[in-house]
């Protein structure tokens, strides 16, 4: 059953992430949505997620989903899909190649299966649950780093950073002394599953929603690697907002740095 699963997101992501390279630079309508005058979307959302979602049901009519645009849907299900069609949507209506579609599939509570796909670099980043994480087909693992000025950093920002919700700001001037360099992508997807493949070695954000890293959370723990809130607490990590990634090796010590900016 896990395996059909991982198979049709699969073929779900790698159908959205071509539909979102053609439509690069033929946005027609930019949107923003209520009270956030930066986050933006636009009818390529939109329509990638409707792919995806009319994948899913021709195979699992009667699973659950929870998207992006479209929200929850109605079934009522052990089994619930979580999409985000297009992580990235700024950089999209940009032009700038840095951008995502992922889709996680949630038991019970548990992250079974999820894939994250990069259309322009064309890699398929892929889990499932005891099996490992795989970059088209070849298993990574997290690094090995063990210091954070030996430490590649990502993090983002919420929306409404001007308002510095959680001390945002604070902890990204925390970190920039301690680490070997800090970036900020704009696709919080590919952020995790760059940790995962031990291309950066931890992430911290204070605002995510479950679609922008439930695919995430599983590559980056069957790649060896630790995600928790900022206080160490696995529990619920799918739907709390602060996110904390790492190889695992550096965890507590951006624990103790996040606790700076928390005071």
């Amino acid at each position: 059953m896990k395996d059909r699963m991982l198979n049709v997101a699969l073929e779900a992501a790698l159908e959205a992430g071509k539909f979102l390279k053609y439509n690069i630079g033929k946005v027609k309508n930019i949107e923003r949505k209520k009270g956030e005058e930066t986050n933006l979307v636009t009818e390529i959302d939109k329509q990638s997620e409707a792919l995806i979602i009319k994948k899913i049901h021709q195979h699992f009519p009667s699973h659950a989903i929870l998207g992006e645009e479209s929200g929850a849907g109605k079934n009522s299900s052990d089994y619930r899909w979580i999409i985000d069609p297009l992580d990235g949507t700024t950089n999209y209506t940009h032009g700038l190649p840095i951008f995502s579609v992922t889709i996680g599939v949630e038991h019970d509570g548990e992250i079974i299966a999820g894939v994250v796909y990069d259309p322009n670099a064309e890699e398929m980043f892929s889990a499932e649950k005891g099996k490992g994480a795989f970059l088209n087909g070849k298993k990574i693992r997290v690094s090995s780093a063990d210091t954070l000025i030996n430490s590649l950093l990502v993090t983002g920002f919420p929306y409404n950073v001007k308002e510095n919700p959680d001390n945002v700001v604070e902890h990204f001037v925390n970190f920039l002394p301690v680490a070997q360099g800090v970036r900020r992508l704009g696709s919080a997807a590919l952020d995790l599953a760059y940790v995962s493949s031990g291309r950066l070695d931890g992430y911290w954000e204070v605002f995510l929603q479950p679609w922008d890293k439930a695919a995430g959370i599983l590559l980056v723990k069957e790649a060896g690697g630790k995600v928790t809130n900022f206080t160490g607490d696995e529990r619920n990590i799918i739907y709390d907002p602060k996110t904390l990634a790492t190889n695992g090796v550096i965890h507590e010590l951006m624990i103790d740095v996040l606790k700076k900016g928390m005071k």
